[in-house]
Order: C-alpha cells, then sequence, then structure tokens
C-alpha cells in the first residue's frame, strides 16, 4: 500500500529531508549554549551532514517494514549530535532532537509543496537546488528568531526527564498523521489529489511546529517564574533574618552595657586577684556579642555581627574589612540578599571542615576604580566543581533548593548591573562581585 501512496504521491527527496534535519539542529546549536566552537564544531556538523544524507539516500527504497525503524534511527542520530555539541543533559538533547525533528518535517513539507505547486517538472536540478535553499533558508531564519526571543539568560534548557514525554507525544502524533496520507489512501488525512494531501501534510506539520513552540514558550515562562519564585523566598528570608538578628543584638547591646556598668561597681567594691579574673573572663565572653562591626551601613554592621555569632558557635574565624558606606545606594533587601547567602554559603562549608584550625571566612568590601568589590574568601579543602553556573553542593539533603543562594546573589546584582565570579584559588574559594559605584 505505502508503494501504490508513493506512485500517486511523489515524496520529499531524501536528500532534502536530510538536509531539513540537519539545518533544524543547527538552529539549535546556534541558539543554545555549546560545548565546542570553531573548527571541531565545523568537523562534527560536517561529517554530521555527510552521515545523515548518506543514510536517508541509501535507504530510499527501503520497504514498508523498515521504513519506520530508519527514521527512528535518523531522529537518534540528531539526538547525538545534539548531545555532543550542546552543553547540557542528555534530557535537553532528546528534547531538542524531537523539536528538530518536528521542524524538520515542517520546512522539508513546505517546500517541497512549493516545489510541486511552482516547478514541477519545469526546472533544471540547480534551480531546484536553489529553490530548496532558498525556502529552507527563509524558514530556518524565522525558526531561529523565534527561538533566539526565547533564549534563556546562560543559554541552557535544564530539562527534566518527566516533561519529556510529553514533547514525545507531540512528536508522534505529528509524525504518524503528516504520513499517513502517503502510507494509505483511505485515512481522514488522505485525499485522491495529491496536492491536498501535500496540504494536509503541511498544515499537520506547521501544527506540531506550533505545539511544540508553545510548550517550549510555556516551559520557558513556568520555570522562569518558578526561579524568580524561589529567589524572592531566599531574598525574604535574609531580610528576616536581618530584622530578627537587628533586634536580637539591639538586646544583647543593651544587656552588654548594663552589665559593663555592674561590672565596674564590682570591681570598685572588690579588688581580689580572684574575682578580678573571674570579671574578666566575664567580660571577654560577653564581647563577642557586641556588635563590633562598624562599617558606615547599619544593614551590613547587623548582618555581618549576626554571622559572627554563628561563626564563633562553629569555631569559625571570621575577618572582615569593610566600608559599608560604599553600599549605601542599594537596597536594604538586595543588601540581605547578597552579604547572607553569600556568608551562609560560606558558613556551611567552613562546617564541613574537620580541623578547627582551618575553618576560616574572608570578608572585604572596599572601592576600586568607579566599582564597589564584595569578596567573600573561605578556606576549601577540595576541588571546586561548577555545573550549570552554580558549585556543586556536598549537601545530600534539599538538594532540588541548591544553587538558589547563588541565583538569588546574581538577580540582585544584576539590578545595578554588576557582576558575579565564582573561582578557587589553592584552597581558597572566592566569590567575588562588581557593581559600578553611583555617581
Amino acid at each position: 500500500m505505502m508503494e501504490q501512496g508513493m506512485k500517486l504521491l511523489p515524496d520529499i527527496p531524501r536528500f532534502y529531508t536530510a538536509l531539513a534535519e540537519w539545518a533544524a539542529c543547527m538552529v539549535f546549536i546556534c541558539v543554545l549554549k555549546r560545548q565546542m566552537t570553531g573548527w571541531k564544531l565545523a568537523v562534527i556538523s560536517g561529517t554530521m551532514l555527510l552521515i545523515q544524507s548518506g543514510f536517508l539516500v541509501f535507504t530510499a527504497d527501503i520497504g514498508l517494514g523498515m521504513w519506520l525503524p530508519c527514521m527512528v534511527i535518523a531522529v537518534l542520530s540528531m539526538i547525538v549530535f545534539l548531545g555532543i555539541c550542546l552543553k547540557g543533559s542528555w534530557c535537553d538533547a532528546v528534547y531538542c532532537g524531537l523539536f528538530s525533528f518536528v521542524i524538520a518535517e515542517f520546512a522539508a513539507s513546505l517546500e517541497w509543496q512549493l516545489y510541486l505547486f511552482f516547478f514541477r517538472g519545469n526546472i533544471t536540478k540547480v534551480v531546484s537546488y536553489l529553490v530548496m535553499l532558498t525556502a529552507y533558508g527563509v524558514i530556518y531564519i524565522i525558526i531561529w528568531w523565534l527561538l533566539k526571543r526565547q533564549r534563556t539568560p546562560d543559554g541552557m534548557l535544564y530539562m527534566k526527564a518527566g516533561e519529556l514525554p510529553a514533547v514525545l507525544l507531540i512528536a508522534i502524533s505529528v509524525f504518524a498523521m503528516s504520513n499517513l496520507g502517503f502510507l494509505q489512501i483511505s485515512t481522514p488525512f488522505s485525499s485522491q489529489y495529491k496536492d491536498a494531501v501535500s496540504i494536509i501534510r503541511t498544515m499537520i506539520d506547521f501544527a506540531g511546529v506550533a505545539m511544540m513552540y508553545a510548550f517550549h514558550v510555556l516551559r520557558n515562562e513556568n520555570r522562569a517564574r518558578l526561579e524568580l519564585d524561589m529567589m524572592q523566598d531566599v531574598l525574604k528570608n535574609q531580610y528576616l533574618q536581618y530584622q530578627q538578628s537587628k533586634e536580637s543584638i539591639d538586646l544583647i547591646n543593651y544587656k552588654y552595657h548594663d552589665l559593663k556598668h555592674q561590672i565596674a561597681v564590682l570591681r570598685a567594691e572588690q579588688d581580689q586577684e580572684r574575682r578580678n579574673a573571674f570579671l574578666n573572663q566575664m567580660e571577654e565572653e560577653i564581647h563577642q556579642y557586641e556588635a563590633q562591626n562598624k562599617t558606615g551601613n547599619q544593614v551590613v554592621d547587623t548582618i555581618l555581627t549576626g554571622k559572627n555569632v554563628i561563626c564563633e558557635q562553629f569555631g569559625i574565624s571570621m575577618n572582615c574589612v569593610a566600608d559599608g558606606m560604599l553600599l549605601d545606594f542599594m537596597d536594604t533587601m538586595d543588601i540581605c540578599s547578597i552579604l547572607g547567602n553569600a556568608l551562609d554559603n560560606a558558613i556551611e562549608c567552613e562546617k564541613q571542615i574537620p580541623d578547627p584550625e582551618k575553618r576560616l571566612i574572608h570578608v572585604a568590601i572596599f572601592g576600586q576604580k568607579n566599582f564597589v568589590i564584595l569578596r567573600f574568601e573561605n578556606y576549601f579543602d577540595g576541588q571546586l566543581e561548577i555545573k550549570e553556573g552554580i558549585p556543586v553542593t556536598t549537601k545530600t539533603k534539599k538538594k532540588e533548593f541548591h544553587g538558589f543562594g547563588i541565583r538569588s546573589i546574581k538577580y540582585a546584582v544584576d539590578k545595578y548591573d554588576g557582576a558575579v565570579s565564582i573561582s578557587q584559588n589553592e584552597n581558597w574559594f572566592e566569590l567575588k562581585i562588581l557593581i559600578p559605584m553611583k555617581k
């Protein structure tokens, strides 16, 4: 029956299909973040084009029994190609491969329909290729522009396995319905008229591209909304911690000054060596709770003091040299987000270090030229691994929330056109933030 359908309905040349599939993959490679560039990308892309074209042309005359497996192999080769070239997980590659396949089906179908309508049998082979390349060029430029608009700032997709079944269902449904007219004459998607079948095929493929793009847009919007909500929660949590720390520190400072007066009275009443030693010890213990950080910015003072109390609890030494007045132009919640998350991450790391002597945190806030620089350093006994722009966590619990602290920092810094960098210098982890000064 397929052979009968093919006689009545001339199908798209296999080389045209191969080129459409390759070009669709290249659109995603151009839009998303790549693992390779330059000559490596050129070699792999050229090799893929030769393999895809050779395979589809070689299997052009196979029977119906092998036709479907060959199409599956073609799709798998697209997924492998994208997995090699794109930076991300294999879930990303599968998603892009299925999306590319649907786009390629539409591009090839539309180009072939236009060719059959305007030029069938009336042009040379060279002109036919030029028509095909022109049609593909216009189609893929439009597709590239649409996908470029939906590109995330880091060029990553972060697909999850649970999202793929819906994409696979769309791809299979579109492919099946668009090819029924060529496989069987008596189907809801068939017609006694060849041109009608071609139109039906193109419209189904177009609907498939529209559904895939709608899924792509909605997913990006939902992901952006989720990340924003999570970062807002982190920011609010840091601000709440700041308020609680401020209240606690104010109370502690009040008690501190009250106790200082009591100690002074005790010293005046009795001057015994043992009592003096006891009082000295008491004063030293109380001293750690005094708001010692005087940076010129009350918000910075409160955060640093609150985190210093936590450091004291875990035997962490935190050294701070900060000019808090440089941050006066920033919103309170943004300061809380940046300092709070940066210090929380550093403290969490230092708590895992067995040797108390190595539990060290250095904080510096200073101006350099026209920038405010915030530098957070902590001792790090290991090798830094970055995944998706975020240091890999060693936590075993709540990994799904990992990374939102850093993302919240970047979100706050971006509001001031600043930049965030993460690096490792020997056994020191460094988080460096540059923010342009307000004139």
